[in-house]
């Protein structure tokens, strides 16, 4: 008899809905939502993908084509994730296939997975004591076998009596200093037995936990009044000053929700913030932690997978510390989501699809599973702390340091007058060296910020002005010391540094501006004596890169840390006396409605950072404006002043959080035809929502990898709701997408972009 079963499928294609796949006999008992199968796409492609949902409604289509084969029986995907699947789609105007691509593992998704094997050595039997002097009298002759057998029982640490274990074959030889050669003579003669298992590619975690920390008062207040609230309330916002104790208070919730039986999920926006962290959950919850971002490589990202899906207490990870991606995993039972820092911009994914944010993403899937969410930050993001006012959050607020440790003095240094007077030492103001050598006497230590990466943003001619830009984008590239080259930070395009101008052909290139790397130089040739590192993309590429420099520093072998944004929040560093950060202006004037919110939640957080313990710290801000409305804000820590000049703003102009907002993104490798499809949009959108589009224009970066740019933002009032409005912004993209010659177009929609 012949099934009338079929399956809608998510592919992972850029290509709104679902697809329809007659689902066989002979597989019909293995296709069920959340397993893998391979269908056929088009004319000759195979994809793989997911099952979401088995029927008997056959489409009104003559020829529907069969699922080919399921690629394995068990669910990668539970209902909770196809919902949040969905709702990702719907809200942020993406495919379900595009957030697939995204939540899934490459090798899970291509169902390559294979588990990591190792070589283990061991007894074939147990062994009598007499039979075990007996086996080494055989080996007198042959002192490099007899050697493996006592390394073997030493490392496996053998008493009578005792239960010997397997030991790795790469540890054995190695602690023998021996061959693989001779170790297999004592495998061929029956001694010793090889066996392969199956090994996590994870670091195991010590069982041993340390009991939960007590409270201050003010941390107990805090922590009660946030279960308060949850008895009314999904969300709680937490803003706490930089170090009031915020992370002790989650884990005082963590523990609860643990003891519940339940799943708690730890997001932080930056690889670097779990460092420290990990450490500190993994000493109180043990083994049942795990950590998930993009720096592990595929194998581990399946594994650590798994371990969240699985069923066995003693396996799984019930506790996770992660960035975005991590709440793409296969949470079960989730009971509380934590987004510390809740206000990074790290949170918002760009490019590609789906351009999602991952703090606005967790709160919703902490909805389907019926948990709690908190949000924490020292200097919450505008929209956060307006839904505390408008009710839809709660609001706890920790506002004294823990141990009652006074916030870091700032110090104002006036660029503008330094260079006048001459008293600048290359970027740097008396005021900062002068904090510097004295926290150096003491054996403190400092940490400078700039918000640049690379030596030099350009280099000029200085006869005539010709700088140097990317072939591919409309940007000036940065010059990098440290490998001699000219790199574009937009398409990664390297060329050598110019011995002559371009444009009138003299010598004598000159270097505009100073990054990190300049930073680096300078501080050496100032500090001589001083240890100094760098933390920034380009020193931290690899997996490890984080946890050395942060140890460093924590073991104090660095005494001047030089980086950018990622050194500016959650680090807790005891000895840490002096920020330095030098150059605020270039925070502060950056074309974005939000930069001066942006500003303000930088430099408080990075000044944050300075005199966590006993000691007060000092903050110096170089600026060449210091009556700046921002910075004085800074100054008093004012953050409740920053969000009322920041509403009234807002509210007087109409962005977030007064309306909701939409920007499409149009690209043609033709400026002339941008120009002509982007207005016919343009023109259908105004049409629709009148006013409210602003555009098309150019952003200021107007070209990326040959690719010319042109927006559209359109504003959509808050109280209205948002899904007709964005399913009449799709309709007016397929329209144009049927014009003539728009097949060339690429448009991408992002949602609440900034």
């Amino acid at each position: 008899m012949i099934n009338n079963l079929f399956a809608d499928i998510i592919l992972p294609l850029a290509v709104r809905g679902r697809f329809t796949y007659r689902i066989p006999d002979n597989i019909a008992d293995n296709v069920r939502p959340g397993v893998m199968v391979t269908v056929q796409f088009g004319s000759h492609k195979l994809y793989s993908g997911i099952v979401c949902r088995v029927h008997n409604e056959s489409p009104d289509i003559k020829n529907i084509r069969p699922v080919i084969k399921v690629l394995d029986g068990t669910s990668l995907i539970n209902e909770s994730q196809l919902k949040l699947w969905l709702w990702m789609s719907e809200y942020y105007l993406c495919s379900e296939g595009e957030v697939m691509k995204a939540a899934l593992p490459s090798e899970l998704s291509l169902n390559n997975f294979k588990p990591r094997l190792e070589t283990f050595i061991e007894f074939p039997r147990k062994y009598s004591e007499d039979e075990l002097n007996e086996i080494l009298d055989k080996l007198k002759k042959a002192p490099r076998q007899q050697e493996i057998l006592l390394a073997y029982l030493r490392l496996v640490g053998y008493s009578t009596g005792t239960e010997i274990l397997p030991i790795s074959k790469s540890i054995l030889l190695s602690e023998s200093h021996t061959s693989a050669g001779i170790l297999d003579v004592l495998i061929d003669k029956g001694i010793l037995m090889s066996v392969s298992q199956t090994v996590s590619r994870i670091a195991e975690t010590d069982s041993f936990k340390e009991p939960v920390k007590q409270l201050s008062k003010a941390q107990s207040v805090a922590f009660e009044s946030i279960k308060s609230q949850f008895r009314e309330k999904d969300i709680v916002l937490l803003h706490g000053v930089t170090s009031s104790g915020k992370t002790e208070i989650y884990i005082h919730l963590i523990d609860e929700q643990l003891k519940k039986g339940k799943q708690v999920l730890y997001m932080l926006p930056e690889i670097a913030l779990t460092t420290q962290i990990i450490l500190r959950l993994k000493r109180h919850f043990g083994a049942v932690t795990g950590v998930y971002h993009s720096r592990f490589s595929d194998p581990e990202k399946v594994e650590i997978w798994k371990r969240v899906a699985e069923n066995d207490p003693l396996k799984n990870y019930r506790l996770i510390l992660g960035v975005r991606s991590s709440l793409f995993l296969p949470f079960s039972n989730l009971g509380l989501i934590i987004v510390d820092e809740e206000h990074d911009g790290s949170y918002k994914q760009h490019d590609p699809a789906p351009r999602y944010h991952a703090r606005d993403s967790a709160i919703m899937l902490a909805a389907m599973h019926n948990a709690k969410t908190i949000l924490g930050s020292a200097s919450p993001s505008v929209e956060s702390y307006n839904n505390t006012l408008n009710g839809k959050y709660g609001l706890t607020e920790l506002m004294e340091r823990f141990g009652l440790i006074k916030l870091p003095s700032i110090v104002l240094a006036n660029t503008r007058e330094a260079y006048r007077k001459k008293l600048m030492v290359s970027h740097f103001t008396p005021e900062l060296l002068q904090a510097m050598d004295i926290a150096l006497g003491k054996e403190e230590q400092i940490i400078l910020f700039q918000n640049r990466r690379g030596f030099s943003p350009y280099i000029e001619c200085p006869e005539c002005g010709w700088i140097p830009k990317c072939i591919q984008c409309a940007v000036n590239l940065t010059y990098h010391k440290g490998i001699g080259k000219l790199v574009c930070h937009y398409c990664g395009y390297t060329t050598g540094m110019p011995s002559k101008c371009d444009n009138c052909h003299s010598t004598g290139m000159v270097t505009r501006g100073f990054g990190t790397e300049k930073i680096e130089d300078d501080i050496k040739i100032i500090f001589p004596s001083a240890r100094v590192a760098r933390m920034d993309q380009d020193t931290t590429r690899n997996k490890n890169s984080f946890n050395k420099l942060i140890r460093a520093f924590e073991e104090r072998r660095i005494d001047i840390l030089i980086g950018t944004q990622m050194i500016s929040k959650g680090l807790d560093f005891e000895n840490l006396t002096v920020v330095g950060i030098l150059n605020a202006d270039n925070l502060l004037n950056y074309p974005d409605f939000r930069a001066h919110e942006r500003s303000f939640q930088l430099m408080e957080q990075v000044s944050g950072r300075a005199g966590r313990r006993q000691k007060q710290g000092k903050v110096v801000i170089q600026t060449s404006d210091p009556a700046n409305k921002i910075i004085r804000l800074v100054l008093r820590h004012d953050y409740r002043g920053m969000f009322r000049m920041q509403s009234e703003e807002r509210m007087t102009f109409n962005y977030p959080p007064f309306c909701r907002m939409v920007k499409i993104s149009i690209k043609h490798k033709d400026r002339t035809q941008l120009n002509y499809y982007s207005d016919i949009l343009g023109r259908d959108l105004k049409e629709i929502f009148g006013k409210r589009v602003l555009g098309p224009e150019s952003p200021v970066i107007s070209q990326v990898q040959l690719w010319y740019i042109k927006t559209i933002l359109i504003k959509i009032e808050r109280e209205k709701p948002p899904a007709k409005a964005k399913q009449l912004i799709i309709e007016a993209i397929d329209r144009l997408e049927k014009e003539k010659g728009a097949s060339s177009l690429k448009i991408a929609v992002d949602v609440d972009p900034y």
